[in-house]
């Protein structure tokens, strides 16, 4: 689980388009904490505390700390609003969460021990289907990542949900049972070289020469006998 940490807010009194601007112009950025059959309660956040959060790297998935007016609310973070030019951080949504919530969120996958692969080794390529997974999960046992363990896969080799080993009492929220998360695909050269192979065989098996007496497109016309 991600290491959890702090955010220091301020309430937000007014809310709009233009106070959000003003608030962006004074390196703030506007928020709002919801859930938990309470009130949604607007707030203010630090820029570069969120700044640096979102671009660190498992931010959806960390649960954090409020401490608003001598208050310390629980949440997580559950979406999140960038300038989409400059990259900024708009606007972020926070969820409250308890150690008894079940949260759904997407996990990220992580690859380990690709030099163990002879499947690479040889020149294949790590073709991946699903870089992230949902889960439903405990809000205070979330996974900073699910990993999967390349060693001694060959190229045509799948790899699937059931290679994973889940965080206990967790459960991916995916219908789709023991699906492919990513295969060791044969290198493109090699594929174009079984192509190749391929239509010379096709090209030297050619058609069946015509039966004696026949000629191309024809067929053979019966002999005549004498009297008819």
């Amino acid at each position: 689980m991600s290491k959890s940490y702090t955010l220091k807010a301020e309430a937000r009194t007014r809310v709009g388009k233009g106070s959000s601007r003003e608030l962006r112009r004074n390196g703030k950025i506007p928020a709002v904490i919801y859930g938990d059959k309470k009130a949604p309660v607007a707030i203010v956040l630090p820029y570069k505390d969120i700044f640096y959060k979102i671009h660190g790297g498992g931010f959806r998935t960390t649960v954090a700390t409020i401490e608003l007016d001598g208050k310390k609310i629980q949440v997580l973070p559950k979406d999140y609003q960038l300038d989409p030019v400059r990259d900024f951080p708009l606007h972020v949504d926070f969820l409250r969460v308890s150690a008894k919530s079940v949260v759904q969120v997407n996990i990220p996958v992580h690859f380990l021990n690709e030099e163990e692969c002879p499947g690479l080794k040889e020149g294949g390529v790590l073709n991946t289907v699903h870089h992230e997974i949902a889960l439903i999960v405990s809000a205070t046992a979330i996974p900073e990542a699910l990993t999967v363990d390349l060693t001694g896969l060959q190229i045509g080799d799948a790899i699937h949900l059931s290679s994973i080993t889940l965080p206990e009492g967790a459960e991916v929220a995916s219908q789709e049972e023991d699906f492919t998360i990513a295969t060791i695909a044969a290198p493109a050269a090699l594929i174009s070289e079984e192509n190749a192979a391929a239509d010379e065989e096709s090209a030297e098996g050619g058609e069946a020469p015509a039966a004696e007496g026949e000629s191309e497109g024809e067929e053979a016309k019966p002999e005549e006998t004498e009297g008819e």
